[in-house]
């Protein structure tokens, strides 16, 4: 065995066990994965949800409602949204106020952890902003090569390592230079 790892299955090293009944932070487990990734993997698939970041960016401006939320993400149904303000509630990064009017009015807000996520947040969407155009070029080049490279019999995805054809290589400078 490589030092540093360890025979503790994984359920066991991601519950927070190991032979000695420690938890060292850095711990490696049997699948090469740390406690410390165990504890943070569903947190970052949290933030890194399309909808949580949406919900983050626009209560970021102040609290809101429900429905002016949803109009202002846009595309998001009523579920969707809701399930995403509920996780975001349990894992205290929103509050949720109801104030006692009839018909009840329901107001959201990002609590002082929420608010910390919002400068992550921003920072990725303005790269995304920044890069945009050279990501779509790159996957126009992927797909044009992709689409050039055919399948080595009959309808199969192309083999690891194949080339496109001469023909398919000509086709696919053809698309480079019409950009």
């Amino acid at each position: 065995m490589k030092p540093g790892h360890s025979n503790v299955p994984a359920t066991q090293a991601f519950a927070g066990g190991t032979p000695n009944g420690g938890t060292p932070a850095n711990h490696v487990t049997a699948n090469h994965v740390t406690a410390d990734c165990a504890r943070v993997a569903p947190v970052l698939s949290r933030i890194g949800d399309k909808w949580t970041v949406l919900v983050v960016t626009f209560l970021g401006r102040g609290p809101m409602r429900f429905n002016a939320l949803r109009r202002e993400i846009g595309g998001i149904s009523q579920r969707m949204l809701t399930l995403t303000l509920r996780s975001l509630e349990r894992d205290g990064l929103v509050t949720r106020t109801v104030y006692p009017t009839v018909p009840p009015q329901v107001e959201y807000a990002l609590t002082e952890l929420g608010r910390s996520l919002l400068t992550p947040v921003l920072a990725i969407r303005d790269w995304a902003r920044q890069n945009a155009l050279q990501i779509e070029a790159a996957q126009a080049r992927f797909d044009a090569l992709a689409a050039a490279a055919k399948p080595a019999c009959g309808g199969g995805p192309p083999h690891v390592g194949s080339r496109p054809s001469a023909a398919g290589v000509e086709e696919v400078a053809h698309l480079q230079s019409e950009r």
